[in-house]
């Protein structure tokens, strides 16, 4: 197999019902901009999935599928963090399995990644009319507000799936439980430049929401003051600083 341009990473749980839609919109997305793969991370799903992502794979092997099982739910970030750990290209495309991130929008930030200079580590999506109920929309702007002030991280929403970043630099970040939800802090932490596109969304059409606003409001008070924590506490030296000058074996 030709070592692929980008990987595009799916954490799933229970989602058997949105697999053949969105994976079937992530390589028609992913066709036109070279070598690629699909790395998704089943979370202890106790649906169809694992049955799905094995039906889609035997039929769509043009896709290059990769299929990460937790035994057990592990939460989004873990099942992010397997999947890039897996995955063989340099450059992440990263949407969420529930099918609100539409996959035709994943070459709008993988571009902006993919032809930006070396200090971009990551570009984030930013929804556009999200389509979501009333109250989980007035919670997340709330929370995206206080997320603001706090961390000064320029992001508007960052809790949108749809991003893109390097494998590399998103590997050498602080691992914890929902640090997905602050990739744009912890980039520009270790140095990187972050750049934002606006995405749009849709609503979801099978499956159930994965989160309560009371149960997000929660352990996001504890991360918010984590996070604001690890930045008071930045690197000296970024990664993206280092200069590594090897020597020729003699």
């Amino acid at each position: 197999m030709t070592a692929p341009r980008f990987t595009i990473v799916i954490p799933m749980l229970n989602e058997a019902e949105t697999v053949p839609h969105l994976l079937g919109g992530c390589v028609a997305a992913a066709d036109p901009l070279g070598p690629y793969e699909i790395c998704v991370t089943n979370d202890g799903s106790t649906d169809d999935t694992d049955a799905a992502l094995r039906a889609f794979r035997d039929a769509h092997p043009q896709a290059n599928l990769t299929i990460l099982t937790h035994p057990k739910p592990a939460g989004q970030s873990a099942a992010v963090h397997s999947a890039v750990r897996a995955a063989r290209a340099p450059v992440i495309g990263m949407l969420d399995g529930d099918g609100q991130n539409p996959p035709e929008e994943l070459p709008k930030l993988l571009e902006v990644l993919l032809d930006g200079p070396e200090t971009l580590g990551l570009v984030a999506g930013q929804r556009v009319k999200r389509d979501d109920p009333p109250a989980k929309r007035i919670a997340s702007k709330a929370a995206n507000a206080l997320r603001k002030a706090m961390l000064k991280d320029g992001t508007r929403d960052t809790g949108c799936g749809l991003k893109a970043f390097r494998r590399d630099a998103f590997l050498a970040l602080p691992y914890f439980n929902h640090m997905h939800r602050y990739l744009p802090a912890l980039f520009q932490r270790d140095g990187w430049q972050v750049a934002h596109v606006d995405v749009a969304h849709k609503p979801r059409v099978a499956g159930a929401s994965k989160y309560t606003n009371l149960g997000r409001a929660i352990v996001g008070a504890w991360d918010l003051l984590g996070v604001a924590w690890l930045i008071k506490r930045k690197r000296v030296v970024t990664p993206s600083e280092v200069r590594v000058d090897r020597g020729e074996a003699r």
